[in-house]
C-alpha cells in the first residue's frame, strides 16, 4: 500500500458509503416510478427534460450530449430508441447542413407530462420533505462544493451551469 494516501477516516467511510447507498436506492425508486407512471426510462427522462427546457422543443445532439454529460454516441444510440417509440425525433437542419435537431414529438410531451409530477412528488417526499430550510442550504452548498471539485480535475470537460 502505499504510504502517500489519505485514506478515509472511519467518519469519512461511513458517511461515503451512506451516500453511495442513498444514490443507488434513490435513483432505483425514480426510475421504478417512471417507467411504472410513464413507461419512460431515467435517461428518457433526462432526454425530454433538456428538450422541454428549449424554447423550440429541439437540439443539436452535440448540445444534448453537452448538457447530459455523455458521448455523442451514447446520445445517437439512445435517440435512435426514443425514436423507435415516437418520443423523439430527428429533423435535418435546412439552414446550414450540419446535421439534424433532436425534437420531442408530441408522444414525448405528453410522456414526460404524465411522468413530471409524479417524479416531483417523489423527489420532494423522499428528499426535501425530510429537510429544514437551512439543510436545504448546507446541500446546496456541499453538491456546490462536490461539482466544483469534479469542475477542476485536469482533462475533464468545463463545467456545466445549465442543468436541471
Amino acid at each position: 500500500m502505499s504510504s502517500d494516501v489519505r485514506w478515509l477516516t472511519a467518519e469519512e467511510e461511513r458517511v461515503w458509503r451512506r451516500w453511495l447507498t442513498l444514490n443507488a436506492r434513490l435513483s432505483a425508486t425514480l426510475q421504478r416510478e417512471l417507467q411504472d407512471d410513464a413507461g419512460l426510462s431515467m435517461p428518457d427522462f433526462e432526454v425530454l427534460v433538456h428538450l422541454t427546457d428549449s424554447p423550440e422543443g429541439r437540439m443539436r445532439v452535440t448540445d444534448l450530449a453537452r448538457l447530459l454529460r455523455w458521448e455523442r454516441s451514447r446520445v445517437s444510440h439512445h435517440v435512435t430508441r426514443m425514436e423507435s417509440r415516437r418520443l423523439v425525433q430527428r429533423v435535418e437542419c435546412a439552414e446550414d447542413g450540419r446535421g439534424a435537431f433532436i425534437v420531442i414529438t408530441p408522444q414525448g410531451r405528453a410522456g414526460i407530462e404524465q411522468a413530471a409530477p409524479g417524479h416531483v412528488n417523489t423527489v420532494r417526499r423522499l428528499v426535501f420533505d425530510a429537510l429544514s430550510p437551512d439543510e436545504i442550504d448546507a446541500f446546496a452548498t456541499i453538491i456546490d462544493k462536490a461539482l466544483a471539485q469534479l469542475d477542476n480535475q485536469p482533462g475533464r470537460p468545463p463545467p456545466i451551469t445549465e442543468l436541471t
